[in-house]
């Protein structure tokens, strides 16, 4: 299949170059000229699959003309070794618990998934190095990192603000060494974001060395989060609640929420999405205004949605062809602060002993807001909440931390600083 810039200045690509590339030439993002949409039979039939065999169905028709149909079973099989339950909250509320990986966070499967294609492609290219550039607000490093954590000819550059993410998610990707960097650089989320993105535009440093990004601006990151969107209608069809199902995501650099409307565009009968927000809400602003206006995103307490400036939204535009209208039709927003997060996790855990994370909190206030009489709404709970022990303990009390982040809190920090202007960041990669 080819892919094409939603800035239409480059030419279509390859899936391999579109993955080992990340960012088009003109510093748009690739989007697959296809979005195929699957048979009935196979949506009628979901509630007596696995989760596997979900996703390897939803893959064959993104990756399947490109990867030999046994590797890529390989890879879908291998990224998805663990569960996803939909845990019912209260009412019509459920929960996707998306957590159960390795680094307990949604990002998982796309990171894991994303490490496992791109070496395929460097075995099928016969490359040397292939070096990753990821900048994170807290799970996205984590994930990436672990995902790749030891693959031969691969090298993983991970940049995130120092200070503004949670002790545990930091020490989840620098405490790895062996092929892991962790660049602290002195600036925010949207500073580490513009630093990988004026590496890959960069001649001198992509003579020096093969870049790509493993951000949710690349397709094989992105894309293999469509799955659990489709597991999630699975389990409601077990239940016989997939009937008007809305499902809100946490929305921060909207790749996940991205991935999710191109499942409807395949044919999974989701009624509407909830792109729900902390303070950093310009995708908010965006559905009231019909502006795109980006600005230097807030630090908040739901730190993996701190962004100013989504990449993503360029994708959301192409797929509804620049259409407020048509965007408005399929996804609504809303907005929350930290008190009002603290106020839900609370409210949820008294009357539900239900555990939220933050980013799940503005998920579950954003479905009980806006859920509509004959709704059923399912909210993305993005990681565990011990991840945000230092927000969550002071309002809910003492929580078990899993042995999994145990183990990682237990390993040497090993960063490098940097300041966020890009020439330091050029000149730390050239001395690589």
């Amino acid at each position: 299949m080819q892919y094409y810039s939603t800035n239409g200045q480059s030419p279509e690509v390859s899936l391999q170059e579109a993955v080992v590339k990340g960012l088009a030439s003109d510093k748009g993002l690739f989007m697959p000229k296809q979005i195929k949409r699957l048979p009935e039979s196979f949506f009628q039939n979901m509630k007596d699959l696995s989760f596997q065999e979900i996703a390897f169905e939803v893959a064959k028709a993104f990756f399947g003309e490109d990867v030999e149909e046994a590797a890529l079973k390989e890879i879908v099989y291998d990224t998805l070794s663990f569960d996803v339950p939909l845990v019912h909250v209260n009412d019509n509320i459920y929960s996707l618990e998306l957590y159960h990986g390795p680094t307990l966070a949604f990002k998982d499967v796309g990171g894991r998934f994303m490490s496992r294609l791109l070496g395929y492609f460097i075995r099928k290219q016969g490359q040397k190095q292939v070096n990753v550039l990821v900048a994170t607000s807290g799970d996205t490093g984590s994930a990436v990192a672990n995902g790749f954590l030891g693959v031969e000819g691969i090298h993983v550059y991970v940049l995130y603000p120092k200070g503004k993410v949670s002790p545990i998610q930091e020490c989840q990707f620098t405490t790895l060494g062996k092929n892991i960097t962790a660049l602290e650089i002195d600036g925010v989320f949207d500073d580490c974001q513009a630093l990988v993105k004026s590496a890959f535009m960069d001649a001198d440093l992509n003579k020096h060395m093969n870049l790509t990004s493993a951000n949710s601006i690349n397709v094989a990151r992105f894309l293999p989060q469509a799955f659990y969107y489709f597991y999630a209608y699975a389990q409601l069809q077990k239940l016989g609640k997939e009937k008007e199902a809305v499902i809100c995501v946490p929305s921060g650099n909207f790749g996940n929420i991205t991935a999710g409307l191109f499942g409807k565009r395949m044919g999974l009968p989701i009624k509407r999405f909830i792109a729900a927000n902390n303070r950093n809400d310009i995708f908010y602003q965006y559905l009231l205004t019909g502006e795109y206006n980006p600005r230097p995103s807030v630090q908040t307490i739901a730190n993996a949605m701190d962004v100013g400036a989504p990449s993503n939204f360029a994708r959301i535009l192409d797929l509804y062809k620049n259409s407020h209208k048509d965007i408005c039709a399929e996804i609504s927003g809303c907005t929350y602060n930290d008190d009002q997060i603290r106020t839900t996790i609370k409210q949820v855990f008294d009357q539900h002993k239900y555990l939220l994370d933050p980013h799940g909190a503005v998920g579950y206030q954003a479905v009980a807001d806006q859920l509509k009489p004959g709704e059923v709404g399912v909210f993305l709970e993005t990681a565990h909440p011990a991840k945000f022990k230092d927000t969550v303990e002071p309002i809910v009390g003492a929580i078990e931390i899993p042995e999994k982040l145990q183990a990682f809190m237990r390993g040497t920090k090993q960063s490098i600083e940097l300041p966020k202007d890009f020439a330091s960041f050029k000149q730390f990669l050239l001395n690589e």
